[in-house]
């Protein structure tokens, strides 16, 4: 969250734009819009996100910020920024002491449900005010939201990808008691561009995984999304050992089976814990060290991860799997396949591409081996790029807020009558035909699993059988989501 007046977190133009508009105007209405999308098999967009944004900066932000602050010395900072750099002293402040006065946000959102993935073109939000003299403020929030959401999103879409993933060999392959948002896991803090983007990333991939090693996640869901992870399960973490354990205890020991004999026996003797095996011999280690050390790993109360961290994934993970059961076997599930003893499994840390994810469990699957039997982490590479292959090359599609074109348009006004004004933007210049926005007020509509919209309306035609429902009106919450429904809304009912 911010630490400053949330009127000065956005894009400079957009302080003067107040004077700018129709001086007749007592109502605006935008839409959040995912406009394209660059994705060849993906037609839909999570929304998630909003709550967090309208609880963090619309709420706390301006009441910290703002609204409890002493009105000269909000003007003074704001003032001072601007004149100092756009040179535009005095411009906003009749209108910023008018709001000051009121005391509360003039605005009200109307979203569709969090965990909605709706059809791109379809307006996700909508934003208006809800006093004649607060027009300006509708289209001041836009640059806050767009970049406090689309990551979020995005990275919801990207752990929606890989539960399709695994719900399918899931589906083939393990037992219907396996929880299959336990199989993958969130490894992308450290490669993040900032806490709070990990967090939000983090966040939004657990709404199909139980598993992260990205702590704040846990607490923004928390302060966010109505939940307690000491009453439910929000998100795990694990234990883990790092190359430092690993490296410093060689150095000192002379060898790693003393190590890993002392995590299982005395460290760890309960508890279950992933050890990072290849900072020397990987294989020497899986071959030779862990047969020396089955007695006590069949006597730990927990299971050993074994994790590999370099070379082909793929092979790693697939290879280990095999040969834990050569070592440790275990038993036949109710679909006819291999489950590893439940003191050992397989753990890629990171690293795994929806690719890799694929080939992992094709492999498994056509071994005679569940998926199950390994544990697989989505690194910051994934979260923030998807790579593509075809016959003959790799590609790469890195994810920006263009990646599904999402951008908040002015779509209708109103004068001081109420006469209705359709908004609209059509640039022939756009050949892509994305950049095009919508006209008018808009009521969305769901069809089964499909949304599809109404424009050309007027605010009083929108106001019915809309998928559009009122969340925020005036500096309040009207409605909220736990993060339960956001889970269940986005896989159907079948987290």
């Amino acid at each position: 969250m911010i630490h400053y007046n949330p009127l000065l977190c956005l894009d400079f133009y957009k302080t003067a734009h107040a004077e700018q508009y129709p001086q007749t105007l007592t109502k605006m209405v935008s839409y959040y819009t995912p406009r394209m999308t660059r994705l060849d098999d993906t037609d839909k967009v999570a929304m998630f996100g909003l709550q967090a944004f309208i609880n963090e900066y619309l709420i706390h932000a301006f009441d910290k910020f703002f609204f409890t602050v002493p009105f000269h010395h909000v003007i003074a900072e704001y003032k001072r920024v601007l004149n100092s750099t756009i040179n535009t002293d005095g411009v906003g402040e009749k209108r910023l002491k008018a709001l000051h006065d009121l005391g509360y946000l003039p605005l009200e959102i109307r979203a569709v449900p969090e965990g909605a993935r709706t059809n791109i073109k379809v307006p996700q939000i909508e934003i208006s005010n809800t006093h004649p003299d607060f027009v300006w403020l509708v289209n001041s929030i836009e640059t806050m939201l767009s970049c406090t959401m689309w990551h979020t999103q995005v990275s919801a879409e990207v752990g929606y990808r890989y539960r399709q993933i695994v719900n399918e060999f899931a589906e083939r392959t393990c037992d219907d008691g396996v929880v299959r948002a336990k199989l993958l896991g969130d490894f992308s803090m450290r490669g993040q561009e900032s806490v709070e983007s990990a967090t939000k990333s983090s966040a939004a991939f657990c709404l199909s995984f139980l598993n992260t090693a990205t702590v704040p996640a846990i607490l923004w869901l928390e302060s966010n999304y109505h939940c307690d992870c000491a009453k439910e399960p929000v998100a795990f973490g694990a234990l883990s050992t790092e190359h430092s354990v690993m490296c410093s205890n060689f150095a000192m020991d002379g060898d790693e089976i003393t190590h890993i004999r002392r995590l299982l026996t005395e460290v760890y003797p309960h508890q279950s814990f992933s050890m990072v095996s290849d900072s020397y011999d990987y294989w020497n280690l899986v071959d030779n060290i862990l047969p020396q050390l089955k007695d006590e790993i069949l006597a730990h109360d927990g299971c050993l991860l074994i994790r590999g961290d370099s070379g082909d994934p793929v092979e790693v993970v697939t290879k280990t799997a095999f040969k834990l059961w050569d070592i440790f076997g275990g038993t036949v599930n109710s679909k006819g396949f291999k489950v590893l003893n439940p003191h050992v499994k397989a753990l890629y840390g990171d690293s795994i591409t929806p690719q890799r994810c694929q080939q992992i469990y094709g492999i498994l699957e056509r071994t005679g081996f569940a998926i199950n039997n390994v544990a697989l982490g989505v690194g910051s590479f994934s979260m923030q790029c998807l790579e593509t292959m075809d016959a003959d090359h790799k590609s790469y599609a890195p994810y920006t807020r263009d990646t599904f074109g999402i951008a908040v348009k002015a779509t209708y006004a109103e004068d001081a009558d109420s006469k209705p004004i359709m908004i609209f933007k059509n640039p022939k210049t756009d050949t892509g035909h994305f950049k095009k926005s919508q006209r008018g007020c808009c009521c969305v509509v769901k069809n089964g699993d499909n949304y599809t919209y109404e424009d050309g309306l007027t605010w009083a035609e929108a106001q019915e059988d809309n998928e559009l429902r009122v969340v925020f009106k005036n500096g309040e919450f009207i409605k909220t989501y736990t993060l339960d429904e956001v889970r269940q809304n986005l896989h159907g009912g079948q987290f």
